[in-house]
């Protein structure tokens, strides 16, 4: 798989598309301006770095910030701002995006929340928005030039996942093998690339007699990007091993037969229900590159083989060969 993909800039084709669906919001800050920092000290044993501004910048950016978070938040109600300061930003090295985190505090009751700063990629942009019309997650983001802000997805990362809760005596691996299955088939119809372990996270819900779980993509710089079909499919990521043998250990073949068809019909069910904004999404998809030829003349052959169609190899760019994924289920 390629590890370092190339960042798609923002077009005017796409920032269309963002006015119309009130996804272009004016920033009082940018990605650039977050990366004035002085200092930065590791947190923890992590990949993130926790960074240091000077006492001269530090006062623009924390209520720059506290804006930031009343837009994604209250629509922009400056009175929130008031009783909330920035806590924390810690920036990453690792990966496309170079994601800063925002740990915004409630000097009330001392809850707290987070947000990102974020290069914008349009492949991002295109894989935020599928995940919102087709995914049973609604996923709050907006963008101005080179600036993306995206909210916190709430939820313990796959691989942490892996290591503390498996073998507690309370989780319910039929359960989350049901939802593997889904999210398997969610991300391959949607052509999502690259969901190892530390690239989701899982969210636990009590129901009154048991625990329920969803699992949600917290990545999308890999959407339509790939050309090796199986890379769509977080089932052959080796991270992800222990989720699979989960499912084959609980589940048989028509029961993971049944989870699939239940997805498909799910998405389905979103298709007919947004295809309007579908067909400006793939409309403006259709404008931007994506990904290089020879990914996507290897991603066409491999799915016209697995669907027994033909038609797949008519397709001229990732955006139709999304498109031509999603329809086949019509």
């Amino acid at each position: 798989m390629s590890h370092k993909k190339k960042c798609y800039p923002l077009t005017s084709n796409v920032e269309k598309y963002l006015v119309k669906y009130n996804r272009k919001v004016n920033l009082p800050l940018s990605y650039a301006d977050l990366l004035r920092y002085r200092d930065s000290f590791p947190l923890g044993n992590t990949l993130w770095a926790t960074i240091v501004y000077d006492q001269e910048d530090l006062v623009e950016i924390n209520r720059g910030l506290c804006q930031i978070y009343s837009l994604l938040k209250t629509e922009g109600d400056t009175d929130v701002i008031e009783h909330l300061r920035v806590e924390r930003v810690d920036y990453c090295l690792f990966g496309n995006s170079n994601p800063f985190r925002v740990r915004i505090i409630n000097n009330f009751n001392d809850n707290y929340d987070y947000f990102y700063v974020k290069k914008t990629d349009v492949s991002r942009i295109f894989g935020l928005e599928l995940e919102d019309i087709l995914s049973p997650n609604t996923i709050s983001y907006f963008v101005n030039d080179n600036t993306l802000i995206e909210e916190h997805i709430s939820g313990i990362p796959g691989d942490d996942f892996l290591k503390t809760e498996i073998k507690h005596p309370k989780t319910n691996k039929t359960r989350l093998a049901k939802e593997f299955i889904k999210f398997n088939e969610r991300c391959f119809y949607t052509l999502l690339g690259d969901m190892r372990s530390y690239n989701f996270v899982i969210e636990i819900t009590h129901d009154f007699d048991d625990v329920q779980y969803r699992i949600r993509s917290i990545d999308f710089d890999q959407q339509c990007y790939e050309g090796k079909k199986n890379l769509y499919l977080p089932q052959f990521y080796k991270e992800n091993n222990s989720f699979v043998q989960i499912a084959l250990g609980t589940l048989n073949e028509r029961t993971i037969n049944q989870y699939q068809i239940e997805e498909r019909s799910r998405l389905v069910r979103r298709i007919k229900y947004s295809r309007y904004m579908l067909k400006d999404l793939f409309d403006t998809m259709r404008k931007e590159e994506l990904s290089p030829l020879e990914k996507i003349q290897l991603l066409k052959k491999e799915l016209s083989i697995h669907h027994s169609d033909d038609s797949f190899l008519k397709c001229q760019n990732m955006a139709e060969l999304v498109r031509k994924q999603l329809f086949k289920l019509l």
